[in-house]
């Protein structure tokens, strides 16, 4: 199925899947509505289809029937596109940051207002939402890049080549930091004593499985 589904499904994403979703769709260069989700987890870019523009210049462009081809409730729109200006490979910056917000607070923005009202608030009174999720429970470098990629003036949005480069820099300092094992140590811990009644299992069989989890 499609990642907007497994959201509302799933609701907020642990920080090591979000981050790991992210590279994935970094890596892709996305359209939010396209991003698909294979059998093994995986999320894949499906096609844009025939998409009509007028070449403004070598790395800038406007739609060509945006009336036809904007979806007046697609919420990852940028604000360029939903106002027919002139637009460069920002727009897709604009919807990855759109879609991160989505991964870590579980909605999208502004939920739950209509995807028409969202727009007018993002696109057209710039308004952004809070992010409420913790900081504890997420690296404050992740709700910096949202800020930057969906920010209103296109310039300051990064580059996917940025954006690959700061999620990695993220994941190796999560990992050196122990991140990633706080954020998870209290649901492998509940798991593994739920089988603490299992009578195939030893007291030093558990003392050595709380071993490896504390390495």
């Amino acid at each position: 199925g499609d990642l907007g589904s497994y959201l509302q499904k799933k609701g907020r994403l642990s920080p090591s899947k979000a981050l790991r979703f992210a590279l994935d769709i970094a890596r892709h260069v996305l359209c939010a509505r396209n991003v698909l989700m294979d059998n093994g987890g995986q999320l894949k870019v499906s096609g844009f289809g025939l998409l009509r523009l007028t070449q403004i210049s070598p790395d800038k462009a406007k739609l060509a029937h945006p009336d036809y081809y904007v979806d007046p409730s697609n919420v990852y729109a940028a604000p360029e596109l939903y106002k027919n200006l002139v637009f460069d490979r920002s727009v897709d910056s604009y919807s990855f940051g759109v879609i991160l917000y989505e991964m870590i607070e579980g909605v999208v923005p502004f939920h739950p207002k209509p995807p028409e009202e969202i727009l007018k608030l993002m696109c057209l009174e710039e308004k952004r939402p809070p992010i409420k999720t913790k900081s504890k429970t997420y690296p404050p470098e992740l709700k910096e890049l949202i800020e930057e990629c969906w920010h209103t003036e296109a310039v300051v949005r990064p580059t996917f080549s940025e954006i690959i480069v700061r999620l990695n820099k993220i994941d190796a300092n999560c990992s050196k930091q122990g991140w990633w094992k706080d954020a998870f140590k209290l649901p492998w811990y509940a798991s593994i004593t739920n089988f603490h009644s299992h009578p195939t299992f030893s007291d030093s069989t558990f003392e050595f499985i709380f071993g490896l989890l504390e390495k």
